[in-house]
């Protein structure tokens, strides 16, 4: 397996202005000691076979470049510069281009982690990482539920020519090792969802929630009801396209940038989260780096959350 280690700059280090990318793993020595890591999954050749437009296999260093030059959240310093300490960045998969090659290469990747509970954190790429990160707990022997913030089921079935970004998580569902115990989709937007798919939810006995209902109050009752071990994973094409221009499939009438990253800050909060994917963001298509920073801020939000519940 081999990686490409990331090649990030940063500002000057300023004791009284530390940056993550200064904090980043200074506490370990290597991913065996890690709390936490972080992947990068630089694909869309699944976005390709969808349709969608092209460029999110770009995402990962760009992503890493916004996140590295936040700074730790100063309302929970302390606890968030520990996580930050503890975390070690793996670089990006060096993927074949092959997307089922590469969704097996993630799974076998994360698995060894997954197993000894050390959270992930997987920087996509288009939502064919979701299966690939899927696959981790499959080849973990671990049971896992999945929830997906998103504007689309991803529920499609697999073309002809193979494993595309809209089919995670019907592959998930349907894989003979019925690690999949619950798929549950909030943000969907009613002109981007099929009938089809809607039915196909319904017999898998998934739960949905479409845009229009999300509030802080729900999202929170959403983590509440949490009952199995967790894999997030956030398309950011659920998120307004006045927020997120440079995504794959921008979403007009998806939700607004404060609940979205209270969806995250709430995944690092609960318990049963164990893994946290980003994924879609298209930085050919970004405008100001404004979906980059979302992306990070998302990660950030994570982190945050996790670091509150420290100190509760």
């Amino acid at each position: 397996m081999h990686w490409k280690a990331p090649d990030i700059s940063l500002p000057t280090w300023r004791p009284d202005d530390p940056r993550i990318g200064h904090l980043l793993g200074r506490a370990i020595r290597g991913p065996e000691e890690a709390h936490a890591l972080l992947i990068g999954f630089p694909s869309d050749e699944g976005v390709r076979r969808n349709g969608g437009r092209t460029g999110a296999a770009k995402a990962p260093t760009i992503i890493r470049q916004m996140f590295y030059r936040l700074t730790p959240d100063a309302r929970v310093a302390e606890p968030f510069q520990q996580l930050i300490e503890h975390t070690w960045d793996m670089g990006d998969l060096q993927l074949s281009g092959s997307v089922e090659a590469d969704q097996v290469l993630l799974g076998k990747a994360i698995a060894p982690y997954v197993q000894r509970n050390i959270r992930v954190f997987i920087l996509g790429g288009g939502h064919e990482t979701a299966f690939g990160h899927f696959l981790g707990y499959v080849y973990a022997h671990k049971q896992i539920a999945i929830l997906n913030w998103d504007a689309h089921a991803d529920v499609r079935p697999v073309l002809q020519e193979g494993a595309h970004s809209g089919s995670p998580f019907r592959q998930a569902l349907e894989h003979p090792s019925a690690c999949c115990q619950q798929y549950r989709v909030a943000g969907l937007l009613p002109h981007s969802v099929a009938e089809a798919h809607l039915e196909y939810l319904r017999q898998r006995q998934a739960k949905w929630w479409w845009s229009e209902e999300l509030s802080k109050a729900e999202i929170q009752d959403i983590y509440t009801s949490v009952s199995y071990p967790t894999l997030v994973t956030f398309d950011l094409d659920a998120v307004a396209q006045a927020f997120a221009p440079g995504v794959s499939a921008p979403a007009c009438g998806g939700m607004n940038e404060r609940l979205w990253l209270f969806a995250a800050f709430q995944a690092g909060q609960c318990l049963q989260v164990t893994s946290v994917d980003i994924v879609e963001y298209n930085p050919l298509l970004d405008r100001d780096g404004m979906t980059a920073r979302l992306a990070a801020v998302t990660l950030w939000q994570v982190f945050s959350g996790w670091a509150h519940r420290m100190i509760e």
